[in-house]
């Protein structure tokens, strides 16, 4: 990760013309990709690092082409020979999903939706005149097949884990005819494909996009569909109405036509149901498969939203092996499944966690169980060996920034969660009083404090779980 740092600061510098003052790492999402933040002067910047390199150039042409039609996308400034790094403007922090939760479901954040879906119908129209689709990175539309893969995809990866028994040759029947009845729509242009409130950013009460690089050619619906039923957004059914209706007036104006908008709607809520099984198969990959804490976290939200869309929505077309499977697997007990148990005033678990140093040794369990468990952050690279941490700890950002870019404590840490967690939904679900977590390291400063507070605030945020941190062995800086 340094050699990275270096190349990005010496891509900045060759078009800005002066260094960098400092360029941090951003926390990592679901993709490969990784974001860092440029600082120079008052200015900064975005940078990515991706050896995808095909989807880094559809990006960087997508952006361009939107850029000289006058729609809402960052500015790219510079891409360096390999096509695995570049620099685009930074539009700030605030996405519309933050200003949602920060606001609530007020008139403020309806009006940033209604921005948002204004210039979702401009980015699709306007940026599909004269749009290269040859750039996409996999079918240059959103067809039959497409669609068929989505519905698949939610297939292998969520539905056949809960080894449900169904017809498996009348499912993919029905799957032939939603997806053949689906892409019968004379509404084709720029399709986003991952349009969420993730990906707009709100700067100076605008609204500019970001994250288009799978976009390809397809229904006006289904970009709408994934905005206004995303399962974290919580939008009510009044909401969604009103917010559809005001995006077919957008594109009325657009296309100096009307719609037909009885069949716009059937073949949105259509696309709604796609987007909904495309997105629980993406949590079921990332979730059951990669075993990612978020993604797991997600599956309840994205089936609830589901069962309400199976129990007061319809598409026109029957399915009827498929219906059938979408009813089995909203009810309460599957979606139970997910949700871990979550700790009240009444539950008698306290978990302690601490960090210690190897050469103190293990803290003493004194609940009388006898110790729990013992993890060793030996095998990660020591901040420590560098000077300028050897006076910081797990606490201070320039150690954590250390150990998040330039070791593999994510993954490390990743595997805890996995064994930490059996433990505590059992001790939840039991009534038991006391779990012991230990981490250890050679000086009990730097990684064994960091890992200590990384479990802590995964257990309190997962299971709200009463938690006593300990940091021991660590005289030289404890504050």
């Amino acid at each position: 990760m340094e050699q990275v740092v270096a190349a990005i600061g010496e891509l900045f510098q060759s078009f800005s013309e002066k260094p960098a003052d400092r360029i941090e790492k951003l926390p990592q999402s679901g993709s490969d990709r990784i974001y860092f933040r440029i600082y120079a002067g008052e200015g900064t910047f975005i940078a990515t690092y991706n050896l995808n390199i095909r989807e880094n150039e559809t990006f960087i042409n997508f952006s361009r082409h939107f850029l000289d039609a006058g729609l809402p996308v960052p500015g790219i400034y510079a891409c360096n020979e390999a096509a695995t790094i570049y620099i685009q403007q930074d539009l700030g922090t605030a996405s519309l999903l933050n200003m949602l939760e920060e606001n609530g479901h007020q008139a403020y954040a309806y009006g940033l939706f209604q921005k948002s879906l204004k210039q979702l119908a401009r980015l699709q129209i306007l940026g599909h005149e004269g749009m290269n689709y040859d750039w996409c990175l996999t079918a240059h539309e959103f067809g039959k097949q497409a669609i068929l893969s989505d519905l698949l995809y939610c297939k292998y990866y969520f539905l056949d884990t809960l080894k449900l028994p169904y017809d498996k040759q009348a499912m993919l029947d029905d799957f032939d005819a939603l997806s053949t009845y689906l892409t019968k729509t004379e509404y084709k242009y720029f399709m986003f494909r991952d349009f969420q409130s993730r990906n707009i950013i709100i700067n100076d009460d605008e609204v500019f996009f970001i994250d288009y690089q799978g976009g390809m050619q397809g229904a006006l619906q289904y970009d709408v569909a994934s905005l206004l039923w995303q399962a974290k957004a919580e939008l009510s059914d009044e909401w969604k109405n009103s917010l559809l209706e005001y995006y077919m007036d957008e594109i009325d104006g657009l296309l100096q036509k009307p719609v037909d908008r009885e069949l716009f709607v059937s073949q949105y809520n259509g696309y709604v149901l796609i987007r909904l099984l495309q997105v629980l198969g993406a949590y079921g990959f990332r979730g059951l498969f990669e075993r990612k804490a978020h993604f797991l976290a997600s599956i309840p939200l994205a089936l609830r939203n589901l069962k309400w869309f199976v129990e007061n929505k319809r598409i026109g077309i029957a399915l009827p092996e498929f219906d059938k499977v979408l009813r089995i697997i909203v009810q309460d007990e599957v979606i139970e499944r997910f949700e871990p148990p979550v700790a009240d005033e009444n539950t008698p678990l306290v978990v302690t966690i601490s960090s210690f140093s190897y050469k103190c040794g293990i803290p003493v369990d004194e609940s009388g169980n006898g110790g729990g468990f013992v993890f060793d952050c030996r095998g990660i690279l020591n901040p420590g060996r560098f000077d300028e941490y050897k006076k910081l700890s797990g606490q201070d950002k320039p150690v954590q920034d250390f150990l998040e870019q330039r070791t593999k404590m994510n993954e490390f840490l990743n595997s805890v969660y996995d064994i930490v967690d059996i433990s505590v939904e059992d001790y939840i679900k039991r009534g038991f009083g006391s779990l012991m977590i230990n981490f250890g390291c050679t000086g009990g400063q730097h990684r064994s404090v960091y890992s200590a507070e990384q479990v802590a605030r995964h257990l309190r945020n997962k299971y709200k779980v009463k938690v006593v941190l300990e940091h021991t062995n660590c005289e030289n800086w404890v504050r």
